[in-house]
């Protein structure tokens, strides 16, 4: 079993640690987890979050144990880039997410961060309003659907996909909803992990996963869909789960686990120097007035 002293960071500061195939319990303050290459107690007052993929259990004693140490546990597919559910945070200040709640609130900011995420993917006009640049992106998206399906020499219709039945929609649809269903399990982790709130979308709202649709976003016309197409163009035959293979070395290579929170950081303009707001230093809540 690896070393897991040495754990892998979330954008250099939150640490992570994936499981799978195994069985999570208490020993004695902390957690270990035991498989078939032994056991090893995990250093969870050093991980902001625990991701536990297919096949494993976990005790209700430990999960007390990660709960009490302020450790985010996650239940996520294969490799962790399927999100299924997640426990309590593991950020330990919450001036992350007044940030967002403040600038959503804030009528003057929001559409500015609008802008900020729009301009991420392509030019933007200065005075373009939030339904214009909408129907830039969505004439980007088509332009690049269309692109990338003459050079694949596949068949591309339209972007149609029911979400109660699956085999409803062609090899194309049904890959591309696959690869963005594991987009956006990344995107959450990164998002949860930083403290930050799922639902508070700037261009997509009313969902409990704005927000991970809004930053998603930034990457799709990038990884997920030149990866689709290139699945589909292989042929269709056990193709969810090539599509799930590849992006997996799509995400590795496109360094996206380093990339989101720092875009995240840019497009809310909240660089992140200090680990604490001023008014958490001084013992103090910090209201949304404080931060806008």
């Amino acid at each position: 079993m690896a070393n897991l002293q040495e754990i892998p960071l979330f954008e250099d500061r939150w640490g992570f640690v994936f499981l799978e195939c195994g069985a999570l319990d208490q020993d004695e303050s902390s957690v270990s987890f035991s498989n078939a290459r032994g056991a090893m107690r995990l250093p969870i007052d050093q991980c902001s979050m625990v991701l536990l993929g297919p096949g494993t259990t976990i005790t209700h004693a430990a999960m007390k144990t990660l709960a009490k140490n302020n450790c985010l546990l996650c239940c996520t597919g294969e490799g962790g880039i399927r999100w299924y559910s997640h426990g309590t945070g593991g950020t330990h200040s919450s001036h992350r997410l007044l940030r967002q709640a403040g600038l959503w609130a804030d009528e003057t900011q929001r559409l500015p961060v609008a802008r900020r995420m729009f301009s991420k993917r392509f030019s933007v006009p200065p005075d373009a309003s939030l339904q214009q640049m909408r129907g830039m992106e969505g004439s980007r998206v088509r332009a690049a659907y269309r692109a990338l399906a003459e050079e694949h020499g596949v068949e591309w219709k339209a972007r149609r996909y029911d979400q109660g039945n699956w085999d409803y929609a062609d090899p194309l649809n049904r890959a591309l909803s696959t690869a963005n269903a594991l987009l956006y399990g990344l995107c959450h982790a990164a998002i949860l992990s930083a403290g930050y709130s799922a639902a508070i979308g700037f261009i997509h709202t009313g969902k409990m996963l704005s927000f991970v649709y809004d930053v998603a976003d930034f990457y799709k016309a990038e990884v997920t869909i030149p990866t689709a197409f290139a699945c589909v163009a292989r042929g269709v035959s056990d193709l969810e789960r090539r599509v799930r293979m590849a992006c997996r070395e799509a995400f590795f290579h496109a360094g996206l686990k380093s990339r989101i929170l720092p875009d995240i950081a840019e497009v809310l303009d909240a660089p992140d120097d200090l680990e604490e707001s001023p008014g958490e230093l001084e013992g103090r809540a910090v209201t949304l007035a404080d931060r806008t």
